[in-house]
């Protein structure tokens, strides 16, 4: 055993700079690290745990340096020897993990916490800490798109993985250049296809619905409009369930029973006669360079999925998009599109999610081309 400078009692660690010798706890990259593992641990067993945050934000840097050794001595006393204590923010967010608790242990644990902390804290302290608890896999109402609990266990990699902040430098600059890029050199396709749109179909140029980013948040997903207007949703909500259940995936409208073994709705009399051209050749999707130059895509990444997709998936499915940020072209686009099954694609989105490099975004930039002119699995 080792003690800190509080004198309090700390489990050694044969890494030492693994803790923070001021106070005991893990340091932030190693208890995000851990965080991780556990929720996909979690994903796997299904057996959920527990995070209990304490945000010391209110305290000024002198003050902070007593509390977080008193927050320390209390944890270290009070917790089990396997639930990880560390610093899920420096110096602003401590962070306890509870492994292995299931719906109604957590309860007791909290209220046990809850009350070692409101007995041992003094009343301007207990004031002064923001506690708060968070439960994987959360509750229906908390798997939501947007929900905050998304941010809490999917940490923003953008500002956590110190050692890629270099690579999404890069990413976020190859996106606005390779955006302006596109729309200049398509500039004549930007005229041409809305001119095409008006002439045979009534409606709007484009085509505006709310998809679900990065850590759950919405935006606006642009597209060339390809469909009829006033479109029945349900059909399609129909057809995700049975996709992402793992039920046949092939599903035909508008005449034709010739089963082809794909993943889409093929055949769909929603369609124009010049959507499915578009769609045929990835024309339709031309507009996303805009959402791309707003921040809210890239160009590569996972397709962004609408909110009722969301409600299906699983809980290892949403790590596909509440990781990453979503993106025109991908693993998928390149090596499947709608051949794959819909598991198949989340590994292949999980699969870029742990691989990120610029070598990897060329690469797949340099292939989706030769995929959009080929066609292969769009519909």
């Amino acid at each position: 055993m080792a003690k800190t400078r509080s004198n309090h009692i700390v489990p050694s660690h044969p890494i030492s700079y693994l803790i923070d010798p001021e106070c005991g706890y893990y340091i932030e990259g190693y208890f995000i690290e851990r965080l991780m593992l556990e929720r996909q641990r979690t994903e796997r067993s299904k057996n959920p745990f527990m995070m209990m945050l304490l945000d010391i934000q209110n305290y000024s840097e002198d003050d902070k340096k007593e509390i977080k050794q008193k927050l320390g001595t209390i944890l270290f006393s009070s917790t089990r020897e396997t639930d990880l204590k560390g610093w899920y923010k420096y110096n602003s967010a401590i962070g306890v993990l509870f492994t292995e608790i299931n719906d109604i242990e957590r309860d007791a644990f909290r209220n046990k916490i809850m009350k070692t902390l409101c007995d041992k804290l003094n009343l301007a302290d207990a004031k002064n800490i923001k506690i708060s608890f968070h439960f994987f896999p959360e509750s229906p109402d908390d798997q939501k798109p947007g929900h905050s609990e998304n941010e809490i266990f999917y940490p923003d990699p953008t500002t956590r993985n110190k050692s890629k902040k270099s690579y999404f430098f890069m990413k976020r600059m190859i996106d606005i250049l390779g955006s302006i890029a596109a729309i200049i050199v398509f500039s004549p396709i930007f005229i041409l296809i809305p001119i095409l749109i008006k002439l045979t179909s009534s409606g709007p140029i484009f085509f505006r619905q709310e998809r679900v980013g990065m850590h759950g948040k919405k935006f606006l997903f642009l597209k060339f409009r390809s469909m009829y207007v006033n479109n029945d949703s349900s059909i399609h909500r129909e057809f995700v369930k049975n996709l992402i259940c793992g039920q046949k995936g092939n599903v035909i409208l508008g005449g034709g029973s010739k089963d082809t073994g794909v993943y889409k709705i093929t055949q769909d009399a929603r369609v124009t006669p010049l959507g499915k051209y578009l769609r045929k050749l990835s024309l339709d999707e031309f507009p996303q360079f805009i959402n791309v130059l707003r921040g809210e895509m890239s160009l590569v990444g996972p397709r962004p999925p609408i909110p009722y997709e969301l409600e299906t998936y699983q809980v290892w499915h949403r790590r596909r998009v509440l990781e990453v940020k979503p993106g025109i072209s991908g693993l998928w686009q390149v090596n499947g599109r709608s051949r794959t099954t819909f598991d198949e694609m989340v590994r292949m989105d999980i699969q870029y999610s742990k691989a990120q490099s610029i070598w990897l975004d060329i690469r797949i930039l340099i292939q989706t081309p030769m995929a959009v002119i080929t066609g292969r699995g769009a519909y």
